[in-house]
């Protein structure tokens, strides 16, 4: 019902009447209050004045689901959507969503997480109210051993998406992380249960800082906000995320992975330069000259060898 009060609130110009509302949605004014009452409580300004009605001034930096399903108008990301106001970790709730049987789309977003991860195990802060941190349910028609494309996906959708609303340019550093002005602003994750020649579903994690203050940094992140001096609009940032993210899994279904990875290689600061690539314990160091098809990152080794590396961690020579 409260989203039923809003959207119709959001709808109107000036102050609505008690009786228009609650005879338009078929409640009583008593529960009409009520609703309201709630609705301030969760950040909502709505102001009441007696004989002219109600009337929505703002709305909170939340991304209740109502405000991110409104007007998302995506097929089927974002169709069904577990909020929380802090989680242990999205990844971790969103596996166990996909092991009850949950519909690819399935979207898990959380305000804060007290045990954010990403690669490696590596922890991720997540302050509260600061960042986009979600975790989505993908049933893809791909082979388990071309999951990483979803990796590349998922990070030129990012980059995509915060040069639509912000105008800021962000580069990819394979195989996982989103820099700006040369500092990690977000980090992807995926995780996937398979068989040997068939996915049962992927989810893919992404952490991204939004209006985290430069004080709240390491000194090699940063923020949407400190790169934009300004302000982030969180809701407006992730439904066009969304809407990249759902264009580009359509594309790669549809087309295969050629197009996402031309489009990967506009985006990266990776190929061309000389990489030490650390894979469990040992590394391998060499040119990055491509990445192929499913993704693993190509290496010219001084050799002249070309190997293939799936996983590692790459550190850019200077």
């Amino acid at each position: 019902m409260q989203e039923k009060i809003l959207d119709f609130l959001s709808k109107k110009q000036g102050y609505v009447s008690g009786d228009q509302i609650s005879h338009r949605l078929g409640v009583t004014r008593q529960a009409l209050w009520k609703h309201i009452q709630e609705l301030k409580n969760l950040g909502y300004e709505i102001v009441a004045v007696p004989h002219l009605g109600y009337r929505l001034d703002s709305c909170p930096d939340r991304l209740f689901p109502y405000a991110v399903t409104r007007e998302l108008n995506t097929h089927f990301l974002g169709k069904k959507v577990y909020y929380f106001d802090s989680v242990s970790s999205t990844m971790d709730t969103a596996m166990q969503l996909g092991m009850k049987g949950n519909p690819s789309g399935t979207l898990v977003l959380a305000e804060s997480q007290t045990k954010g991860r990403g690669r490696l195990g590596r922890n991720w802060f997540s302050p509260k109210y600061k960042g986009i941190y979600l975790s989505l349910i993908l049933k893809p028609r791909v082979l388990p051993a071309r999951a990483s494309m979803l990796t590349l996906l998922s990070a030129v959708s990012i980059c995509e998406a915060i040069k639509e609303m912000t105008g800021i340019d962000t580069q990819i550093k394979w195989p996982n992380d989103i820099l700006a002005g040369q500092k990690k602003l977000g980090g992807i994750l995926t995780e996937l249960v398979a068989s040997v020649d068939e996915i049962n579903f992927v989810i893919i994690g992404i952490g991204l800082n939004v209006n985290n203050d430069k004080k709240m940094l390491i000194s090699a992140a940063t923020s949407l906000k400190e790169q934009k001096k300004e302000f982030v609009n969180r809701i407006t940032l992730l439904q066009e995320l969304l809407r990249k993210i759902e264009v580009n899994y359509l594309l790669l279904e549809k087309e295969g992975s050629e197009s996402i990875i031309e489009k990967w290689r506009r985006y990266n600061i990776t190929l061309g330069k000389r990489v030490k690539v650390y894979c469990q314990r040992e590394h391998i160091e060499g040119e990055a000259v491509d990445i192929d098809t499913d993704g693993g990152l190509l290496v010219r080794k001084d050799s002249g060898i070309i190997e293939k590396v799936m996983a590692g961690d790459v550190v850019h020579a200077r």
